[in-house]
């Protein structure tokens, strides 16, 4: 098993047996069923359809997504994301017993959205002189040249809408795994506020 599906409950800290202190993000992942299992013959790649956080109102769920789940004959789920993993049959539960603590994990999630932000906060610009009447402060100045290029170059650093993005985080240790309550607590930050949801990918 390669990943698993889970949802952010927050930040803590834990202590190890020499009293160092940890700082960890706790994730409740898994239990996850097995939606669909893809095929090199039939679909062109292998890879397992996980589905996390059961529906409980079916109203809730579309027309074609009620066909998915009734052909794999499962309930609803709010989270579906793909996993390149074999030897998994539609309907089987995953849960954490295939993590341990010391495993090396990438975090996927939609960082924290944080609205229209200038180019100092957006793009880190050192911004102008804040006295003597400048006038500058928080400004972006310049954006090009006139005659050549006589536009602007792709990719310039403007003011925009920031955060509220697919955000991976690599190379996060874990801490401690407790299968029976499906947590797993994860060495730092991972992407997203309490509530969002997360795919751990296990890393060689």
């Amino acid at each position: 098993m390669t990943g698993i599906l889970g949802k952010k409950i927050g930040m803590t800290q834990v202590f190890d047996e020499s009293g160092r202190m940890w700082p960890v993000t706790v994730v409740e992942a898994g239990p996850c069923c097995v939606i669909q299992v893809k095929t090199l013959e039939n679909d062109g790649y292998e890879a397992v359809k996980l589905g996390f956080f059961e529906v409980k109102k079916e109203k809730r769920v579309t027309n074609p997504m009620k066909g998915v789940f009734k052909k794999a004959g499962t309930s609803p789920y709010r989270l579906l994301r793909e996993f390149p993993m074999g030897d998994l049959k539609v309907g089987e539960m995953l849960t954490l017993d295939k993590f341990k603590k010391g495993d090396v994990v990438a975090v996927s999630g939609i960082s924290k959205g944080k609205g229209f932000q200038g180019v100092m906060k957006r793009h880190n610009y050192a911004g102008g002189p804040g006295s003597h009447g400048s006038m500058f402060n928080r400004a972006p100045g310049s954006i090009g040249a006139s005659s050549y290029p006589s536009r602007v170059w792709k990719n310039k650093g403007m003011p925009g809408h920031m955060g509220s993005e697919r955000i991976t985080v690599k190379n996060l240790s874990v801490v401690d795994v407790k299968v029976e309550q499906n947590l797993i607590l994860i060495h730092g930050a991972v992407p997203g506020s309490r509530g969002t949801y997360l795919e751990i990918r296990k890393e060689d």
